[in-house]
């Protein structure tokens, strides 16, 4: 039995062993024990893969390559500690009467669940089932974030539902139209909408559907990214359902839908031989930085403020793969990985300084670093890592992105610039007084989970410094690959 087995099979077991014991005082821990061991089973998938190369899966419908593998290690690290965090955080919620017995299971549950889909859309090699996987993602993470039953996330939850359900139903006409695209070549009897065979084929597909295919695939998945103007559900989502959910919707989910739009460009610039996929992720990368840049002055809910700064990031990968060079492709992998790990590090001292202050209005939360240092020191370490302070791993790829705009679009440099002076000045000022500030906050019932904190800060500190080469050969071997 194959690692992809269990790296699928464990989640989608834990959700249905959750689904029956999710209630019990001890379903925080299995959440974390089937985490453990989807987090296990995705390094020995990475071992092999590292070890052996490229594979496919049950009659080719599944596929590990350098651009997903390490991906899925990063979604299963982080779901790993999210359910860590989670452990103490749903506990006081449950204490504060947010969360009932059901409502326990139905998280827990979920959460097993919505860690499968991730993998499933990571590892397919059928862009139909990775269409479904990202369906799944929705209808999951839609019940996570009405999981308080209060009017406000219930109102979050269907704003979530019907923005990416319209535009998950773009990326199925995208989907249609490159199975019509590759039936020309491959023939009804072939697996049309394989990756591999689309990509061995690229170069014969239409080129006036698979620009069609593309705009349709780009506008469904770029919801779930959250691009402007397709963004308004993010905030949403993040400020109402529970912090870990925040986490994983910032850390992971966003990944995702990337990753379907990088496998989707590879396809359009090989059968277009030009760059116009590039540009229009350029334009919407760069319209997402600058107005969730400037959209960062205004918020006064902590949760709020760190989902825009969530758009901002994702815009910046965007227009980092949007110009195609080898040293963008690196530096938005590189930014994928270090946004995911530093900010669902923010989310979690953002959810224990919530909980402390009983309120996400950052007016009201004061002084964490006389409550709790460990909270207040995570939280603007945090803070910092991800305003791109050196020697973070952020500012790296922001540097490498900003310094390759200059060379390849110096046209946006500016604005890119503008854009993250303005994002940097917003947020800090904003979490300066939530950390060194006055207050009369008193600490919470249950100490916090922090070491899932201090580890991925940790880990986004050595990516700054340092590289590992099995990491970097990753990285170069993915960025051609999305540069052909």
């Amino acid at each position: 039995m194959n690692a992809l087995f269990f790296v699928l099979g464990i989640p989608l077991l834990g959700s249905l062993v959750l689904a029956l014991f999710g209630h019990r005082s001890f379903a925080r821990d299995v959440n974390v024990l089937f985490s453990l061991l989807s987090f296990l089973a995705a390094c020995v998938l990475t071992v092999q893969v590292i070890n052996n190369g490229p594979a496919w899966y049950w009659s080719r419908q599944f596929y590990i390559d350098p651009l997903n593998v390490f991906l899925v290690t990063l979604t299963a690290f982080v779901s790993l500690s999210t359910a860590i965090f989670s452990r103490p955080y749903m506990l006081i919620e449950q204490d504060h009467g947010k969360m009932t017995p059901p409502r326990m299971r139905l998280y827990h549950s979920m959460y097993q669940l919505f860690g499968f889909t991730m993998l499933l859309g990571f590892t397919t090699n059928n862009l139909g089932l990775l269409w479904v996987a990202m369906e799944a993602a929705t209808l999951t993470t839609v019940l996570l974030v009405s999981v308080y039953r209060t009017a406000a996330s219930l109102e979050a939850a269907w704003k979530y539902f019907i923005l990416c359900g319209v535009g998950i139903a773009q990326a199925l006409f995208g989907t249609i139209l490159l199975y019509m695209a590759a039936e020309r070549v491959l023939g009804p009897e072939n697996a049309t909408l394989l990756w591999t065979n689309l990509n061995d084929i690229k170069a014969q597909l239409d080129p006036t559907i698979v620009t069609l295919a593309f705009v349709f695939l780009l506008i469904g998945y770029g919801t779930k990214v959250g691009l402007v103007p397709l963004h308004s559900w993010l905030p949403d989502a993040h400020a109402e359902g529970p912090t870990p959910v925040s986490a994983v919707l910032s850390g992971l989910l966003l990944n995702v839908a990337m990753y379907a739009v990088l496998r989707c460009k590879v396809l359009t610039d090989g059968a277009l031989g030009t760059a116009m996929a590039g540009h229009i992720m350029m334009g919407f990368g760069l319209l997402s930085v600058t107005v969730a840049a400037f959209f960062l002055s205004r918020q006064k809910d902590v949760k709020r403020m760190f989902a825009y700064s969530s758009i901002e990031h994702m815009g910046l990968i965007t227009f980092a793969f949007g110009m195609g060079t080898p040293v963008a492709n690196f530096a938005g992998l590189l930014h994928m990985t270090v946004h995911s790990l530093v900010k669902s590090a923010i989310f979690f001292t953002v959810g224990h300084a919530t909980q402390k202050a009983g309120t996400q209005m950052m007016s009201e939360i004061r002084g964490l670093i006389k409550v709790n240092p460990t909270v207040g020191w995570g939280l603007m370490i945090g803070v910092m890592a991800i305003l791109g302070m050196p020697p973070f791993g952020v500012f790296a790829s922001e540097f490498l992105i900003l310094t390759t705009a200059m060379r390849e679009q110096p046209w946006a440099a500016p604005f890119l610039f503008l854009a993250l002076v303005v994002a940097f000045a917003s947020i800090l000022v904003r979490v300066l007084p939530m950390v060194f500030g006055d207050t009369e906050l008193k600490p919470l019932a249950h100490p916090p989970a922090l070491i899932p904190v201090f580890a991925h800060l940790l880990l986004a500190l050595v990516l700054g410094l340092y590289i590992p080469p099995y990491l970097n050969g990753w990285y170069v071997q993915a960025s051609k690959m999305l540069g052909s």
